[in-house]
């Protein structure tokens, strides 16, 4: 209950602060959530030293640090992709009859912002919200292929390739390979990588500045997911991929 109280109350003071009161000191916030100025102080201090708030070091007034502009910089984008994104993954599941699933980067990972289950009586069923490594699975390695290669290897380097099933990839050379032929082809497969009787092959989106910003994948069963179905259904989620990055303002003919 201590970390649940807590919790409220660091809200409450981050709540304090609004575009008409952008600047606060500790007696102003004690005064508008009704804490004890040295409750105040002390968790107004400790969200100083998490970047979420910073301190004016004359007045000693504190404001919004940089942390809370990133958090509203990965609302904003998941909020934009999911709702241009929606309409073409309708259209697509409409055509499929498969799984269609929307995932953004969050840290190192992919966070699935947006499903669409199949209809189908056998189908394979994933929760939103759910993070994934990105080295399994045709949505994360979409993510790696596509991503600036500092940051590739800089996510690589620290990322244990642990097998989720005796078809994931976890020698690094064949993953550097796999990555390669995506990027060749435009699109990723994976056929029993992260879920052993699951298959998916995704699409990269891009944003404005033509950088990967979401993953678009079509999934299923993979008994269903037959050579000549992977090479149909790579034609949609590139095609679909590609009409939700011209929404997002990428035009791939123009140069950056």
């Amino acid at each position: 209950m201590e970390k649940i109280q807590m919790l409220d109350r660091t809200v409450a003071i981050l709540d304090s602060f609004s575009l008409d009161q952008p600047i606060l000191g500790v007696r102003d916030v004690a005064r508008l959530t009704g804490l004890s100025s040295s409750t105040v102080g002390r968790i107004m201090v400790y969200l100083k030293d998490l970047g979420i708030l910073n301190q004016d070091p004359e007045t000693l007034s504190y404001m919004m640090g940089s942390k809370p502009l990133a958090w509203a910089g990965i609302y904003t984008v998941t909020s934009d992709v999911r709702t241009l994104a929606l309409p073409i993954m309708v259209r697509l599941q409409e055509q499929t009859r498969e799984t269609l699933s929307l995932y953004v980067l969050e840290g190192d990972e992919r966070v699935c912002v947006e499903r669409l289950e199949s209809q189908e009586t056998v189908r394979m069923v994933s929760r939103v919200g759910r993070r994934i490594p990105l080295y399994t699975g045709s949505a994360g390695k979409i993510f790696l292929a596509y991503l600036p290669e500092e940051r590739r290897e800089e996510i690589l380097n620290k990322t244990k390739l642990v097998p989720m099933t005796e078809k994931t990839i976890t020698d690094l050379d064949d993953l550097h390979a796999n990555l390669q032929k995506i990027r060749k082809l435009g699109y990723a497969y994976s056929r029993g990588e992260w879920i052993l009787e699951a298959a998916g092959v995704a699409g990269p989106v891009f944003d404005s500045r033509g950088q990967i910003t979401a993953a678009l994948t079509i999934s299923g069963p993979a008994q269903r997911f037959t050579s000549e179905r992977v090479l149909e259904m790579a034609h949609l989620v590139k095609e679909g991929a590609a009409e939700i990055s011209t929404e997002l303002g990428y035009y791939p003919n123009i140069k950056r």
